[in-house]
């Protein structure tokens, strides 16, 4: 297994799971459910790439960490950020 760190925000009364290591997502009603969610396409991503390594990721750019941070006004909500095993 390997660690993906994860940021999580809240958007239109759901949770959101960012991960950081290659800018994949989850969402659900609630936290749990966002990471799940998140897990699962990282592990579809690497299924993907094992079948074809001409699939390549790379980590999310500060450009794209800030504009997940300030959509919908988010500056003046909580942040959480988790480390995740898929």
């Amino acid at each position: 297994m390997t660690l993906y760190t994860s940021v999580l925000r809240e958007s239109a009364g759901h949770w959101v799971a960012l991960c950081l290591e290659n800018g994949l997502v989850g969402q659900g009603k609630t936290k749990e459910d966002a990471v799940l969610k998140m897990k699962e396409a990282v592990d579809s991503f690497l299924e993907a790439q094992n079948d074809d390594p001409g699939i390549q990721d790379s980590p999310l750019s500060i450009r794209e960490l800030h504009e997940f941070l300030t959509v919908e006004g988010f500056e003046a909500q909580p942040l959480e950020m988790r480390a995740v095993y898929a």
